[in-house]
């Protein structure tokens, strides 16, 4: 029932999107409030407080303001966007799992990697190439094509070696790659288009995968063992390929292709057509992976799987679906409550009390803060979306655009809750919070760079 009602809800909101003027609005609220009532009962205690919580504020401002029960049921709804894109994106994934790419990356490694420093390099740049077209799917599959290869190297600790090096370059990307959620809810709060966005967030999203190599290379070279077991385990790592290596560089080559392929169509379908970025990713997910499972000749297996993403995912998403649900219903309420014009005015006298550059500055410290509430920096910074009108601060939108999709990066690679951490401490089997907590030196280094970013920014626009 709760599978049917999930697609329901999708289906609905992408026909909304697609045909605005047919009116669908109630039943996407409807089907909202129900998925709302029905997860309440199944979501773990932390996640049902939360949203509890969210629920309870949002009913208590509507009553307060005088709303009925059909403004009350019409507040449902909100952040069905980005529920659509959570579900959606996953499926670009499976042409890479049709094509046994990981395989092809395993030679590609054993034959090139000489050292530790290398190897964690060197996943951390598979990483972030696999994030900029997989995003979640990326944790999973840089890790298993990865892992054998670490056991090369006599690491103190391979779990927290290859957390750091995946979760590190997977955050990267999220600053700009439009599979990403944030991304296209940054894009809709400040007003730019995504292409005009990107030489301004792609050098800080280089410049903090630099700065993580670094860091590995400086790790590695402070730990090093030396003596024969090491050199024989180097030496063993770069060898054992042979005439196949050609094959798998091939092969890691076509994910390349697709992935500039599917940017530069986002790109130009963005200047083209009237639909949000957001939706506009959604909708090109499945004919994008069909094209490349047919060069693939993988056609029925595509279908087979895509079949089995939406009897399954959807499933695994009860608890995302609950919460965004919630933030949102507490969102609407936040409107129509007109609260967003105090949150405004608290906002404003922080910006003139500090100063607006202090203060753009700053910013990310904010959904990095809320990440350690619970809440995922997509939901953060949709609370903050009122508050954080680039005109009515007299900033750059660029500016702002950086300085939140820096936040939400470090709340990435920080928040114990949320889905990147989570799902890495799962993989590595660890506690998230331990997991967490292998990030903060890289996590503070690079908000260092973000800050030291801005304020050039600002100065410059």
């Amino acid at each position: 029932m709760l599978k049917l009602l999930c697609a329901i809800a999708i289906f609905l909101y992408i026909l909304s999107e697609v045909f605005p003027k047919m009116d669908v609005t109630f039943l996407i609220s409807s089907v909202s409030l129900a998925i709302v009532a029905l997860t309440f009962f199944i979501v773990p205690r932390f996640v049902k407080i939360l949203g509890g919580i969210f629920l309870a504020s949002g009913l208590f401002m509507l009553l307060n303001s005088g709303a009925g029960w059909k403004e009350v049921l019409l507040s449902f709804g909100p952040m069905l966007n980005l529920l659509t894109l959570f579900a959606m994106v996953p499926i670009l994934a499976l042409p890479i799992r049709l094509g046994n790419y990981a395989k092809g990356i395993q030679k590609f490694i054993s034959r090139n990697v000489k050292t530790s420093g290398q190897l964690y390099s060197m996943t951390s740049g598979i990483s972030y190439f696999f994030s900029i077209f997989m995003n979640l799917a990326t944790l999973p599959m840089t890790y298993y094509s990865m892992r054998p290869a670490a056991n090369l190297y006599p690491l103190q600790n391979r779990e927290r070696f290859m957390s750091r090096a995946i979760t590190h370059g997977f955050a990267m990307p999220l600053m700009w790659t439009p599979v990403t959620p944030i991304v296209g809810i940054v894009v809709e709060m400040t007003g730019v288009s995504w292409a005009s966005m990107l030489p301004y967030v792609l050098p800080l999203s280089i410049m903090g995968l630099l700065l993580d190599w670094y860091m590995g290379k400086l790790a590695a070279r402070k730990k090093r063992q030396k003596g024969v077991e090491y050199a024989v385990n180097e030496m063993a790592a770069s060898t054992e390929v042979g005439e196949e290596g050609q094959e798998s560089s091939g092969k890691i080559s076509h994910i390349f292709i697709a992935i500039i392929i599917f940017n530069v169509l986002i790109s130009i379908l963005e200047q083209k057509l009237t639909f949000s970025f957001i939706i506009l990713v959604s909708l090109l997910v499945i004919p994008f992976a069909l094209g490349w499972t047919m060069l693939l000749k993988k056609t029925k297996e595509f279908k087979v799987g895509l079949k089995d993403h939406f009897q399954t995912h959807l499933l695994k998403m009860k608890e995302q679906f609950f919460i965004f649900l919630a933030a949102g219903f507490f969102i609407s309420a936040i409107q129509f409550s007109d609260t967003n014009v105090l949150l405004n005015k608290g906002i404003d006298a922080v910006k003139d009390l500090i100063g607006i550059e202090v203060f753009i500055i700053l910013l990310p410290f904010i959904p990095l803060a809320l990440a350690f509430t619970g809440l995922h920096p997509a939901v953060g910074l949709a609370l903050l979306a009122e508050a954080l009108n680039p005109q009515n601060m007299g900033i750059s939108p660029y500016v702002l655009t950086v300085s939140m999709l820096a936040g939400a990066v470090a709340a990435f690679l920080m928040g114990p809750y949320n889905a990147t951490i989570g799902l890495m401490s799962s993989i590595v089997k660890t506690n998230s919070f331990k997991v967490s907590n292998w990030n903060i030196s890289f996590t503070a280094l690079f908000l260092c760079c973000s800050m030291l970013y801005l304020f050039l920014l600002e100065f410059i626009l």
